[in-house]
C-alpha cells in the first residue's frame, strides 16, 4: 500500500499538501462509493477532475444499505476496493469505526462544523444532509386536498395512489422509517401497508414516480431529488409533514485499507470545501452544515421546518429488526 501521509489517531486539520498531491497523482485515482443521486455524484466528480486533472474519480453509486452490504462482503473476503465512502445511514460509520475499518482524517473545513456533525476523533463528518419529505403531483392532486402529514395518508382516498421507498435499500428511508416508528409506532406502518403502497427501492426514485404520474402522493423521498424535479419544472410539490420531517445526515469517511490513500485524502478534503458544499447545495439540492454555504433562493429554511433529528447510535442495534418487520408488512 502507498504510504499514508496522515498520522493515525489524530483529529487535527490535515491540509492537501504538495507532498500529498504528488503521492496522490502517482496513485492516479480515487474509488468513491456513494449513495448520493448519480447526477449529483457526477457533478462532484467533474469538478474534482477539473481541479485535479492528474486524478480520476471512479464513482460507484448504490443505495446506502447496498453500499454497506457490498463493503461488508468485500471486507469479509479481504477485498479492499473502496477509498472514500458516503452513506445516508449514519449508523454505518459507527459500525465501521467499531470494526476499525476507518482511517482518521479531518478536512480543514470540518474544523468549523458544529460538533454534532463530526466524529470527535476525526473518523467521519457530515458531508451532506437531506430531509425525508412527502410530496405530491400538482396536476393530479389539488392543493386543498393534498395530505399535510403522515396520518393523512391513511385516508381511504389515497389507497392505490401512494409510493414509498424501502429501508432495506435506502439509508434515507431507513432513517426516516426509524423516526416514524419512534413517533407513530409500528401500528401506523401496519395501517399504511394496507393502502396499496407502490414499493420502490430508493428515495431517489419516489420523486420521479410522482413527477411522471405513476403514483400521485409520495410517502417519503429525498428533499434534494424533489428540488431537482422542481428545478426541471416537474409538476411536484414538497410537503414537510406536520408531525415532523426526518433530518438525515450523510457522512463521509476514508477506509484504513484504501488502495489509494493519498488520493482519498485529497478527495475528502475537496468534498468538504465551501466551493463543493455550495455546488452540491445549489445544483444538487442537498443541505450543508458548512457555515459558509447559503441555501439557494426558494428553499424553505431549516429553521422554519419541524425536524426529527436522526439518532444513529439508537438506530444501529435496531436496524435488522426494522428491515425484517418492514419487509413483513410491505414486501421486498
Amino acid at each position: 500500500m502507498a504510504a499514508m501521509l496522515a498520522v493515525a489517531g489524530t483529529a487535527y486539520a490535515q491540509e492537501t499538501t504538495p507532498e500529498m498531491l504528488a503521492a496522490a497523482s502517482k496513485e492516479g485515482k480515487v474509488v468513491w462509493y456513494t449513495s448520493v443521486d448519480v447526477k449529483v455524484a457526477e457533478v462532484v466528480a467533474k469538478a474534482f477532475r477539473a481541479q485535479y486533472p492528474a486524478l480520476e474519480v471512479e464513482v460507484e453509486r448504490a443505495g446506502s444499505e447496498r453500499v454497506f452490504q457490498r463493503i461488508s462482503q468485500e471486507y469479509s473476503s479481504a477485498i479492499h476496493n473502496v477509498d472514500v465512502v458516503n452513506s445516508s445511514d449514519a449508523s454505518h460509520f459507527l459500525y465501521w469505526k467499531q470494526q476499525k475499518w476507518l482511517a482518521p482524517h479531518t478536512p480543514p473545513d470540518v474544523m468549523r462544523f458544529p460538533a454534532q456533525f463530526k466524529d470527535p476523533e476525526g473518523y467521519f463528518a457530515t458531508w451532506r444532509a437531506t430531509l425525508s419529505v412527502m410530496g405530491y403531483n400538482t396536476k393530479l392532486v389539488d392543493a386543498k386536498d393534498a395530505p399535510t402529514g403522515y396520518v393523512d395518508l391513511l385516508d381511504p382516498k389515497w389507497k392505490g395512489k401512494l409510493v414509498k421507498s424501502h429501508p432495506g435499500y435506502s439509508g434515507t428511508s431507513l432513517t426516516g422509517t426509524f423516526a416514524i416508528v419512534k413517533l407513530l409506532g409500528w401500528d401506523y406502518l401496519e395501517k399504511l401497508s394496507k393502502q396499496g403502497v407502490l414499493q420502490l427501492q430508493s428515495t431517489t426514485a419516489t420523486p420521479k414516480s410522482i413527477a411522471s404520474g405513476e403514483r400521485v402522493v409520495m410517502v417519503d423521498g429525498n428533499e434534494y431529488n424533489m428540488f431537482i424535479e422542481i428545478d426541471a419544472k416537474s409538476p411536484v410539490k414538497i410537503v414537510y409533514p406536520k408531525e415532523g420531517t426526518p433530518f438525515v445526515t450523510s457522512p463521509s469517511a476514508i477506509f484504513a485499507e484504501a488502495p489509494h490513500p493519498n488520493a482519498a485524502r485529497v478527495f475528502e478534503n475537496f468534498l468538504f470545501t465551501a466551493k463543493i458544499q455550495q455546488l452540491t447545495a445549489s445544483e444538487g439540492g442537498t443541505r450543508s452544515v458548512h457555515p459558509d454555504v447559503k441555501d439557494p433562493p426558494g428553499r424553505t429554511p431549516l429553521s422554519t421546518i419541524k425536524l426529527l433529528p436522526d439518532d444513529p447510535a439508537a438506530m444501529l442495534p435496531q436496524i435488522a429488526d426494522i428491515k425484517k418487520r418492514y419487509t413483513a408488512l410491505f414486501g421486498n
